[in-house]
């Protein structure tokens, strides 16, 4: 019996001992592998590359815009890091899916901050999904720059929120001017939105309201959801009224289909589109029949800058088609949060600062900055909206075999 208790306590000693040295080997659960502790060199961001979220859709019917974010993208990180990244360290972004919805953004948010542990977020790709995604960033104290936010109130989410994407509000009425350019006679206008997306509701009230303050008339609202294809009822309801003019706020994949069921069913006037078309992937959807869509930009591929000259060129060589607004945007994301870094890194090493202390005096440092960009010089107010001086009109430009075209800018 002795012998089987000195046994028992040898076994006791020994599992004791290796739970302390299981204890003292073990990081705790809050300290990232590539940490060490406060203030120490590695603190916070691995020194191999810092990382950048990208929370952009590749997938559902909001990718045929995501996608052009990501290239956008994509090319700032190679460019970039060609011509030494931060002060010498590269850069890495991490990509995550919004898809289509609130829930894949903030999603795509939670991994980026508590997983990916990025120092800040460009995206996502809807003003919707920025609702309900930006306060998760603002909660956790992570800077975030939208790239195709353009929603009335994203910027007062809160101030870790800015973004790079000019409001609709600025954007949305040259549309209009150019439209009346083209055709003075305009009298009755017709409006047709997505009623289950913030931001196409943000943007028709603008439209609306710049439609009575040209004295026109606003002869029928109609609405529709990003996800219908079948639009023979809100059409027909339109064409009863003859409009001289239609203006449509929806999604690329809707919005091609509405276009291309307004020219089936006989309407022959201009047509405007909101912000969710002007993305070449539009073309595919409505083909020839989306020959004369006018549409606001605040991007032109024809800007003559040196960022935007190099920009263009990258672009064109990998897509062989002219750079978009959108992919124009995210690039310009990048490029601040890059230069941001930069300054920040000039006056406090970044690597002697924990990943909450960088995150904050990297959104601080980056609303106090001036940019050349691919859309020309930008700034932010206080808020973090941005200050951009150059805006656009094109107007889509179909080949004759009706598959390929260009926005050509008219104004």
């Amino acid at each position: 019996m002795t012998k089987t208790i000195k046994q028992l306590c040898s076994f006791a000693i020994a599992a004791m001992m290796s739970c302390i040295l299981a204890v003292a080997c073990t990081p705790t659960s809050n300290t990232p592998t590539t940490t060490t502790t406060p203030n120490s060199p590695n603190t916070g961001v691995a020194q191999t590359a810092i990382p950048i979220g990208i929370a952009f859709a590749q997938t559902s019917n909001v990718a045929l815009l995501g996608q052009e974010g990501v290239t956008g993208a994509k090319i700032a990180e190679a460019y970039f890091n060609k011509k030494g990244g931060v002060n010498g360290t590269p850069i890495r972004l991490v990509f995550q899916d919004t898809a289509g919805d609130e829930q894949g953004a903030i999603n795509a948010f939670n991994t980026l901050i508590s997983q990916d542990k990025v120092v800040g977020i460009v995206g996502p790709t809807l003003s919707q999904q920025a609702f309900g995604a930006d306060p998760i960033a603002e909660r956790a104290g992570v800077p975030v720059i939208a790239a195709s936010n353009t929603a009335k109130g994203i910027p007062q989410i809160g101030k870790y929120i800015s973004r790079v994407s000019a409001p609709v509000a600025v954007v949305a009425p040259n549309a209009i001017d150019a439209a009346l350019k083209i055709n003075p006679q305009i009298k009755k206008v017709a409006v047709f939105y997505a009623q289950n997306d913030a931001f196409n509701k943000s943007e028709t009230g603008t439209f609306q309201e710049t439609v009575k303050q040209k004295g026109l008339e606003l002869a029928t609202v109609q609405t529709f959801q990003t996800t219908d294809t079948d639009f023979q009822s809100q059409v027909t309801n339109a064409i009863n009224v003859k409009p001289d003019l239609v203006i449509i706020s929806g999604l690329s994949a809707d919005g091609g289909n509405l276009v291309k069921q307004l020219r089936e069913l006989g309407y022959k006037g201009l047509i405007i589109g909101g912000n969710g078309l002007n993305t070449s992937n539009l073309l595919p959807v409505c083909k020839a029949l989306c020959d004369g869509i006018i549409i606001a930009q605040a991007y032109s591929p024809e800007l003559k800058n040196p960022i935007n000259t190099e920009f263009r060129k990258l672009y064109t060589e990998q897509n062989k088609k002219e750079p978009p607004q959108f992919s124009a945007q995210a690039f310009t994301g990048v490029q601040v949060f890059v230069e941001a870094l930069s300054t920040l890194d000039k006056t406090t090493k970044i690597s002697t600062l924990s990943l909450p202390q960088l995150r904050t005096q990297l959104n601080d440092t980056l609303l106090a900055g001036k940019y050349e960009t691919p859309l020309g010089e930008i700034s932010f107010t206080p808020e973090g909206e941005i200050v951009q001086k150059q805006f656009y009109v094109a107007q889509i430009k179909m080949e004759a075999d009706g598959n390929s075209g260009k926005f050509t800018f008219i104004q």
